[in-house]
C-alpha cells in the first residue's frame, strides 16, 4: 500500500510542477504587455492580486470601462 501512495505521489509531482511552471510562464507576459496592465491592476484589482491570474483576469474585464486602452488591447490581443 505505501509503495502505491509512494508511485502515484511520484507521477503526481511533474504534472503539478509542469502545470505550476505552465501557469507562471503564461502570468509572465511580455514586458510591454506587463506595463499596459500594470497600473490597472493596481488601480482595479488590487485586492484579487493574491487570488491568481484568474481573479485578476475577471476583474479587468469587469473593470473593462475603467481600464486604459492599451491594457484592453492586451485582453483584446488575447482574445479577452
Amino acid at each position: 500500500m505505501q509503495k502505491t501512495l509512494f508511485a502515484l505521489t511520484l507521477l503526481l509531482v511533474p504534472i503539478s510542477t509542469g502545470a505550476f511552471a505552465q501557469q507562471q510562464q503564461q502570468r509572465s507576459g511580455t514586458p510591454e504587455e506587463q506595463a499596459a496592465c500594470s497600473r490597472d491592476v493596481q488601480r482595479h484589482c488590487r485586492k484579487l492580486m493574491d487570488q491568481g491570474d484568474f481573479a485578476i483576469l475577471a476583474c479587468l474585464k469587469e473593470n473593462r470601462p475603467k481600464i486604459s486602452r492599451a491594457c484592453n488591447q492586451v485582453l483584446v490581443n488575447h482574445g479577452q
